[in-house]
Formats: structure tokens, sequence, C-alpha cells
């Protein structure tokens, strides 16, 4: 029998301790292993561009993503 994949590669996105706010960002940044810095910068750059919707969302992902222990 095949096991059955899902379509995630089987990391789990958590809210990271390298954090400047709230770990969103830094753990968005160890999901994809990219620099944290950069995810920060394009996070930056789309809730300006957006007039502050960014804002929003990443209150959001704080209250859904659970925080790594």
């Amino acid at each position: 029998h095949k096991k059955k994949r899902s379509m995630s590669n089987g990391k789990k996105i958590y809210r990271s301790n390298d954090r400047v706010i709230a770990g969103v960002c830094g753990g968005l940044a160890e999901y994809m292993d990219i620099d944290p810095t950069l995810v920060r910068l394009v996070y930056a750059l789309f809730t300006v561009t957006t007039i502050f919707s960014g804002a929003i969302l990443y209150i959001i992902a704080w209250l859904i993503v659970p925080r790594k222990y």
C-alpha cells in the first residue's frame, strides 16, 4: 500500500523565537528556509502598498499560527 501524501511537505509553520513583534515573519522565513530580514522587508513593502491591509493579516496570523516552544 502506498501512503496517502498530503500537499504539505511535512513541515508545520510556527511563530518563531527569532521575533521582532510576534514572530510571524520569522516563522514564515523558517518554514521557507530563507532569511527573516527578506520576509520582513517584503511584508513591510506589501503593507505599505496595500493601504496597510498587511497589518490586519499579521494580526490574524498572530492569532492563528501557534507559537514554537
